[in-house]
């Protein structure tokens, strides 16, 4: 076993930046952008403000916690944090529609950026779904575990990848924002196809033999033996498969409500062209 136990939560954490100055000042940024945007449209929904909120406070606390002091020695937690950024503060960040705010805030060029052809590529539904298809193994069965573990800076930038693919996937699974859209039924079967994604990744992590990051052994508590670290990794996969696929079907319930919504006032419109042409 090793030397050193995971420690639970604790308010003492959050003094350890593991962000960085850059990383605070990102997300201080980011809450100041979305706040002064929102105050130039007074029509802006106020939910979607707390959304924005939550997804800052899942953001910080993901990376800031405890999660975020042990990411790099536990890969239980390393696991943890990123369910935290792509499935949990993503998809809050998602329901703010920040690219909807931007562009009624924004002036003529900023509206002229949006409606590119750079901008409709990267939201469109095929973009959000192939990124997250491809992120998730990429980053969890790939050598870029290891330049992970071996530099910071790309610890950082996979952190901020999480957020960015989260959002891009789950944009498209709301349908909030403008742009390319899917019918209310099938963004149940675009977030169910992706499933198969987290629970690949996971069960090619638990069934692991041996530890498949060779920087992990220099970056697991001191005194920790291969087994342990093993079934960490086992630990560690069983979270992204269990978690990962929880976490999906959970998303699924605001899915298969905004569809019913949708149908019912189909229906309605339909009864109505009905009743109006005498039939």
């Amino acid at each position: 076993m090793p030397s050193m136990n995971m420690q639970q939560f604790s308010w003492h954490h959050l003094d350890q930046w593991h962000l960085g100055v850059v990383g605070i000042i990102l997300l201080l940024g980011a809450g100041t952008a979305y706040f002064t945007a929102a105050r130039r449209v007074p029509t802006w929904p106020r939910s979607r403000s707390v959304w924005f909120c939550l997804g800052l406070l899942v953001t910080f606390l993901a990376t800031q916690s405890v999660l975020g002091v042990y990411d790099m020695e536990y890969f239980s937690a390393h696991m943890i944090q990123h369910l935290a950024l792509i499935m949990v503060a993503a998809p809050f960040f998602a329901l703010a529609a920040p690219l909807d705010l931007a562009y009624d805030a924004g002036g003529a060029g900023l509206r002229a950026v949006l409606e590119g052809r750079v901008m409709k590529v990267v939201t469109h539904p095929l973009f959000g779904f192939a990124a997250y298809f491809v992120f998730i193994p990429v980053t969890h069965l790939t050598n870029l575990m290891n330049l992970m573990m071996e530099h910071a800076w790309i610890h950082h930038l996979e952190q901020i990848g999480f957020l960015v693919v989260g959002y891009l996937f789950f944009r498209v699974a709301f349908g909030l924002e403008r742009g390319v859209t899917i019918h209310p039924g099938l963004r149940l079967v675009y977030v169910m196809a992706a499933v198969p994604v987290d629970t690949f990744t996971g069960l090619a992590l638990v069934m692991s033999s041996r530890d498949p990051f060779s920087s992990y052994a220099m970056m697991a508590p001191v005194g920790s033996s291969r087994s342990w670290i093993i079934s960490n990794v086992h630990l560690g996969g069983a979270i992204m498969w269990i978690g990962g696929d929880a976490l999906m079907l959970l998303a699924c319930i605001p899915i298969a409500v905004a569809w019913v919504k949708w149908e019912t006032v189909r229906t309605r419109e339909l009864d109505a062209q009905l009743d109006a042409q005498g039939i």
